[in-house]
């Protein structure tokens, strides 16, 4: 066996990230990412006391900073278990493996950050807080899967802080759209992406969640930067746009899903499109996350090669009783045609103008959404599936239904864990539009659901969503909100 390199030699800058690889026979699969430091070749990782037959991958390099990816399965007993990992004579780690004869606990988190991280420093409860809360929930009782809905990273500072790319800015509308993405300007945001990543992920709330529960990860807009794939065409197309979605792609391939691009893991099933869809089955359960981000034009969420592979992804649950479906943007939300078409009219509105495009229910994807829905209702009352949809995005909590001829597909939404809540005006305004239940089709109908402990449809506090099914098989969703005293809670019913 190899000794450890000396002390000096290496320094864990982030790490254990755990990714979750689904489920093989009776093993539950995980890789563990470390970003280190130093050329010399890691410890040997040892699971249970017992050390890996296969040393660790290297799989990136940044300076002298170095990217290593362990795998291993662990067996999985009738009851859930407690299973040590880490180096052979170093640190150890704890997860919480779920027994095959029961579904896994879950928590859910979205909009890890915020566009302007100062406001961290006005008197607002601290950035972490709601990491710290999962935290201390997940020592009490311990969850089985971390799934992070979108927007982990808020990567909007790319277009300051590297020199190239604010140059670019002050260019004309023309001149931005002809001008080359650079050799510089690669190099400058990949160790832009790089170094913020390992920031975030070495903040020690988070890590000691992303160390102990394997996660389960897909991207949003600001994970790249703010907007993306709600812009104009010729923008999104220019040569700087698919550059630098080119550099945070390989880097959310490397931090959030803990693999490289060009040899993605076998969980990755879009990968063939060149799309990070993601789908994972553990006993009747299904988890789907769907890319709704790397195809996204002002006109499209998903392209056409997807919507053909669709069907068939789908049919992979055959058998489930209940299929999570991670949309990052709410499917079940209120219905903003006309606030949309009103911001268009208006100058100087054009980062509003994105964040309305990227709704599910902008009307400009009104077709798309419908077609979604078709399929899914489809899917869920021929084969007797519960579907229910776990979102973030927009910085508030919330619960809704759509009820069709034989089905009802639930949405959970759960957001900001970090992000802060948006206005009272805004909340408000929701609220009004969100009153009563909207025909969205024939026989097809949509509507948001008060909380009965607050009477609001909406949660306006930070928040963390925690997932767990019952004895007769119900989804128990419970909204651990900041400032309130008792969860709020939802039972989605088989």
């Amino acid at each position: 066996m190899p000794l450890p390199p000396k002390k000096k030699e290496r320094r864990e800058l982030i790490g254990p990230v755990l990714h979750f690889r689904g489920v093989q026979g009776d093993r539950w699969r995980i890789s563990a990412l470390f970003v280190l430091t130093g050329a010399a070749e890691p410890p040997d990782m040892e699971v249970d006391g017992v050390l890996l037959p296969a040393p660790a991958r290297h799989i990136a390099t940044l300076d002298d900073r170095h990217v290593w990816r362990w795998e291993f399965a662990v067996p999985r007993a009738a009851a859930e278990s407690r299973v040590g990992f880490g180096f052979a004579g170093g640190d150890h780690w704890y997860m919480t493996v779920p027994g095959t004869d029961e579904a896994p606990r879950i928590a859910y988190t979205a909009c890890n950050g915020t566009e302007d991280e100062s406001v961290f420093s006005q008197g607002n409860p601290p950035r972490n807080a709601r990491w710290g809360d999962l935290n201390a929930r997940h020592r009490s009782l311990p969850f089985h899967l971390l799934l992070h809905g979108g927007d982990q990273l808020y990567a909007d500072a790319v277009w300051t802080d590297c020199p190239t790319l604010e140059a670019w800015r002050s260019l004309s509308s023309q001149d931005q759209l002809e001008a080359p993405f650079t050799e510089e300007m690669a190099g400058q945001a990949e160790r832009f992406y790089f170094d913020l990543y390992c920031r975030q992920w070495s903040q020690a709330e988070a890590a000691a969640l992303l160390s102990t529960v394997p996660s389960i990860m897909m991207w949003d807009d600001h994970d790249i930067f703010d907007g993306w794939g709600s812009h104009p065409d010729d923008q999104r197309n220019c040569a700087v746009f698919q550059g630098l979605h080119d550099v945070a792609r390989r880097a959310f391939a490397l931090f959030q899903l803990g693999c490289a691009v060009e040899d993605p893991a076998d969980c990755v099933w879009g990968a063939a499109t060149g799309t990070f869809t993601q789908g994972f089955r553990i006993g009747n359960l299904g988890i789907f996350a769907p890319d709704l981000r790397t195809e996204r034009s002002q006109s499209r969420v998903m392209g056409e090669d997807t919507w053909g592979l669709l069907p068939g992804w789908l049919d992979r649950f055959t058998g489930c009783d209940h299929l999570l479906f991670m949309s990052s943007v709410p499917m079940v939300f209120a219905n903003l045609h006309m606030v949309e078409r009103l911001v268009n009219l208006l100058p100087g509105q054009a980062s509003m103008e994105d964040d309305l495009r990227d709704q599910w229910r902008s009307y400009v994807h009104e077709k798309e959404y419908h077609r979604l829905i078709t399929l899914l209702g489809d899917i869920a009352r021929e084969r007797g599936m519960r579907i229910t949809f776990l979102s973030g995005e927009i910085h508030l909590g919330a619960c809704g239904v759509i009820r069709g001829s034989g089905y009802d597909l639930w949405q959970l939404t759960s957001s900001g864990i970090v992000h802060p809540a948006p206005s009272k005006l805004y909340a408000g305004i929701l609220e009004r539009l969100s009153r009563g239940r909207e025909t969205i089709a024939t026989g097809t109908t949509l509507e948001m659901l008060p909380f009965p402990e607050t009477g609001r449809r909406y949660i306006r506090a930070r928040n963390w969503l925690a997932l767990h099914f019952d004895e007769d098989r119900r989804l128990n969703a419970r909204w651990h909100v900041e400032g309130a005293a008792e969860a709020l809670t939802r039972v989605v019913q088989v």
